[in-house]
């Protein structure tokens, strides 16, 4: 079993949970030391009392907040563990709404919740199967490391997943990061369904789905460790620049339908429509002139975009 991060309750209503909290994912990423380039010592950071002048144990270190340069309020962790607070042991539940109404850039790290011994086990099933029947999620409040958190509460198989919520103050207003307006035509929207199509999976599993920096900074290791050569980097496709937009799409279709074996024939390169002629305009009594007509030329169509 994984460590345990936190030990509570759900409030439900009248109904409590003894849960332990634990983490729901894994991190694979290669670790790097800090080393002295000349002769390869190893360098670390250490933890030194600026008044003393030495470096001091864990067991001599405490937490404080800072009041002013010369004024420190010392905080222990029992007094961070009994907090005049609902939700500094308990995740209390609020509301109950449907997932998909969440936006998912608020979502942040999962953890399992795991029924805290056997009197947990009938009310942890029952939130299990009351939130699988209702097809909603559970919004709770909770409180860990410092501050006070919003979560998501949702079933993952049989088991509770709190997931970390942000509130809505912490999420920037993107209006500033938003492109020129612009049009795109219906045949070209319909060109990247079509490619959306074409990419469309069940799962997220498979060879494009792994982590190919940690699987190439292995074999940079395991060449080093071996004392052969470095393996060579691949040479980045440079394709070319494409300025009709549909023919951009159209052979990106056929290249997903090629990296999945499917049959694939030439591409259908559609012209971008046509601007829309406007609607000719009212005759007005013609004026006597011995001018000649001139003969307007035709458009030739919108301009090329670059894809």
């Amino acid at each position: 079993m994984p460590r345990t991060i936190w030990s509570g309750a759900i409030s439900f209503g009248l109904v409590t949970v003894p849960i332990n909290v634990v983490s729901a994912t894994e991190d694979h990423s290669i670790r790097f030391h800090q080393y002295h380039l000349e002769d390869m010592g190893r360098v670390r950071y250490r933890k030194v009392c600026e008044l003393e002048d030495r470096e001091v144990d864990q067991s001599e270190i405490g937490k404080g907040y800072e009041l002013t340069r010369d004024r420190l309020i010392p905080i222990t962790d029992e007094e961070l563990s009994n907090l005049p607070l609902p939700t500094a042991k308990a995740i209390e539940i609020d509301a109950f709404v449907p997932l998909e109404d969440i936006d998912p850039i608020r979502m942040g790290a999962g953890y399992y919740l795991a029924a805290g011994g056997q009197v947990a086990a009938k009310p942890y099933k029952l939130l299990v199967e009351a939130l699988r029947r209702s097809r909603r999620v559970a919004i709770a409040k909770y409180a860990w490391s410092g501050r006070e958190r919003l979560g998501v509460l949702r079933v993952r198989g049989d088991a509770m997943v709190l997931q970390e919520l942000l509130w809505p103050d912490e999420i920037r207003d993107p209006t500033e990061l938003l492109p020129a307006p612009t049009e795109v035509s219906e045949e070209e929207i319909e060109g990247a369904l079509a490619l959306m199509d074409t990419m469309t999976v069940d799962a997220l599993e498979g060879e494009e789905f792994t982590d190919r920096y940690t699987e190439a900074l292995g074999q940079i290791i395991e060449a080093k460790r071996e004392e052969q050569p470095l393996p060579k980097v691949p040479e980045p496709e440079q394709p070319a620049q494409v300025l009709d937009l549909m023919a951009a799409l159209n052979a990106s279709v056929q290249q997903a339908k090629a990296s999945r074996g499917e049959k694939t024939g030439p591409a259908e390169v559609h012209e971008l429509p046509k601007p829309k002629k406007k609607a000719p305009a009212k005759k007005q009594p013609a004026k006597k002139t011995t001018a000649k007509k001139t003969t307007a030329k035709k458009s030739t169509g919108r301009r090329p975009r670059s894809a």
